[in-house]
């Protein structure tokens, strides 16, 4: 009898234990990860499921009903998550870059221009006239729906995920130009990709950006002055922002030079890995 009784003990225990696990489970979020792909000469979107995309009815921005169609990631080409109607940026949105800096009062945005962007594994081009061009990690927030005068509560709902993005710098033109039109919307200063993960904690993510495997980025997310849901509020009261809009979030830390003949990788926690050789020449 003693012995049933410490069974039964026993199995309420684990009962209870996987009984608790369920519960917590159920109440992560799901991490989804959607690509924009090119496969046989065609332009689709899918979701990433592990080393395979499936495609989707339509674009990222509708039902996203999964079909049976599926790809291996090495037989597609990814493209530029979103083909967004803008792209804007931040300037000095971490601590650890502003250093003794006094922090802005309210987020500064600028904008980029869409022709700026490339996907995963396109080349960076340094034009000619820039001696000193700079990488910048950034997570970088893909709106979801048309988004106007949206409160910090309700921003959220109005992001569809993040994805990885750097900002490339020519330094000297930032310095010396009135306005930085060339020297952050060059053709190809705007890595995005490899794709967008929705379900994450966006304000608390590690970015890690590498020159050759070489580290020379490294900040947790919890860094930015303004998380993802006050830089979305405070844009749409100004600008509307549309579904597919990119908007970079800043880097962190110092950033250095790259040369032609550098791979520059950005890397964030759940989400993925951006890489693209720098070339010099024409850009397409």
């Amino acid at each position: 009898m003693s012995f049933n009784v410490h069974q039964g003990e026993a199995a309420l225990v684990v009962l209870g234990i996987l009984f608790l696990a369920g519960i917590a489970s159920a109440s992560e979020p799901k991490v989804v990860r959607y690509a924009r792909f090119e496969v046989a000469g065609k332009t689709a979107c899918g979701i990433v499921e592990g080393d395979r995309v499936r495609q989707i009815e339509g674009d990222l921005f509708g039902a996203r009903n999964p079909t049976d169609t599926t790809y291996a990631l090495h037989e597609v080409k990814l493209l530029v998550p979103t083909r967004p109607s803008k792209v804007i940026a931040l300037a000095g949105n971490y601590r650890s870059h502003l250093g003794a800096t006094a922090l802005p009062k309210h987020p500064e945005p600028f904008f980029k221009v869409p022709s700026c962007l490339i996907g995963q594994g396109e080349r960076i081009v340094i034009p000619r006239g820039t001696a000193m061009v700079h990488h910048e990690g950034e997570l970088v927030i893909v709106v979801g729906k048309r988004a106007r005068n949206v409160s910090p509560e309700k921003a959220l709902d109005y992001v569809l995920g993040v994805t990885c993005g750097n900002d490339v710098s020519a330094r000297d033109w930032q310095k010396n130009d009135v306005q930085w039109w060339r020297a952050k919307g060059s053709d190809t200063f705007g890595p995005c990709g490899p794709w967008v993960a929705s379900g994450l904690n966006y304000d608390n993510l590690l970015l890690t950006v590498r020159v050759n495997g070489q580290v020379k980025q490294q900040q947790r997310t919890s860094d930015l002055i303004f998380g993802v849901a006050a830089t979305v509020s405070f844009i749409s009261r100004h600008v509307t922002l549309e579904p597919g809009d990119l908007i970079f979030t800043g880097t962190p830390g110092t950033t250095t030079q790259i040369h032609p003949g550098d791979v520059v990788e950005v890397e964030i926690e759940g989400v993925g890995v951006l890489k693209n050789p720098v070339a010099v020449g024409r850009p397409r």
